[in-house]
């Protein structure tokens, strides 16, 4: 499916999104009831867990997801969302489909019906999830080995960096000094994926900020 936009606008803020995955994720048939049981945001992407009841006496089946205790499955969804000249639009794909966007919070995969084939695309998805979701938040002045050599902008690569920050205006800014070289790189969380703490040493300040700037001194 391709991505469909409203150009009447009646979607502006967070909540008004928020409502329309909902109205997005509730739909009936003769037979079948589908309701949204949560939703979160990601960055722009929204990822939600929906429900699936049978409406009749006929017991649900479905080819992809086992059956829970009380009869219904739930399943996840992604819903890319972008705005265009003040349009806002979507485009939505069920996880047995295997969204390229997989950073679903944990909070929606403990919700998702077991699934039957342990190879679906389905199956892989959560499992990027589940690696996204394990990627350490380390702390101020953790010293990191990286699962491989991150090449920089410089052509340099590094591989050992220690956690610190910088400051733009009163925010504070994640960064890393590079262990060879001393020099400070900022670094995306995936690029974070698989490394390992070396050690870590809990500070009030940046000692860390302090030393490299102190060797910037004359």
């Amino acid at each position: 499916m391709g991505w469909l936009f409203y150009t009447d606008r009646r979607v502006q803020t967070y909540a008004d999104e928020k409502a329309e995955i909902a109205r997005l994720c509730t739909f009936e048939t003769d037979t079948r009831r589908t309701t949204l049981v949560k939703a979160s945001k990601v960055g722009s992407t929204w990822y939600a867990a929906a429900k699936v009841e049978s409406l009749g006496r006929t017991s649900l089946e479905d080819r992809t997801y086992m059956i829970d205790d009380d009869g219904s499955f739930t399943f996840g969804a992604v819903f890319l969302t972008r705005t265009d000249d003040g349009c806002w639009g979507y485009k939505d794909m069920e996880e047995s489909a295997g969204p390229c966007e997989s950073r679903a919070p944990m909070s929606i995969l403990h919700l998702l019906s077991e699934l039957k084939d342990p190879d679906s695309y389905a199956h892989a998805w959560r499992q990027r999830c589940r690696d996204w979701a394990a990627i350490p938040d380390y702390a101020e002045g953790d010293k990191i080995k990286l699962a491989s050599p991150v090449s920089l902008s410089d052509g340099s690569t590094c591989q050992i960096v220690t956690a610190t920050h910088y400051k733009r205006g009163r925010q504070k800014r994640r960064c890393y000094r590079i262990e060879e070289t001393g020099s400070l790189v900022r670094l995306s969380k995936a690029s974070l994926a698989g490394s390992e703490l070396i050690s870590s040493e809990m500070a009030e300040g940046s000692a860390v900020l302090a030393e490299f700037f102190a060797q910037q001194r004359p």
